[in-house]
């Protein structure tokens, strides 16, 4: 008997896991280009479901 999965769980868990490449990605790139080692290797190692890296980015933006 296989478990039932729904499809809306399946399609939410997608979204979350590409929001999380999107951002580490990004700030992935912004640390290194900054030169923040730390950052980098926190947020490569680190899975916190776009938590780090969306704290990295907000933290670290440029004031305008």
């Amino acid at each position: 008997m296989e478990p039932k999965v729904s499809i809306a769980f399946v399609i939410v868990f997608i979204f979350i896991a590409v929001i999380e490449l999107i951002l580490k990605g990004f700030a992935m790139w912004k640390s290194a280009r900054n030169n923040q080692k730390g950052w980098f290797i926190a947020i490569f190692v680190i899975n916190t479901a776009g938590i780090l890296p969306l704290v990295y980015l907000l933290v670290n933006r440029k004031k305008k």
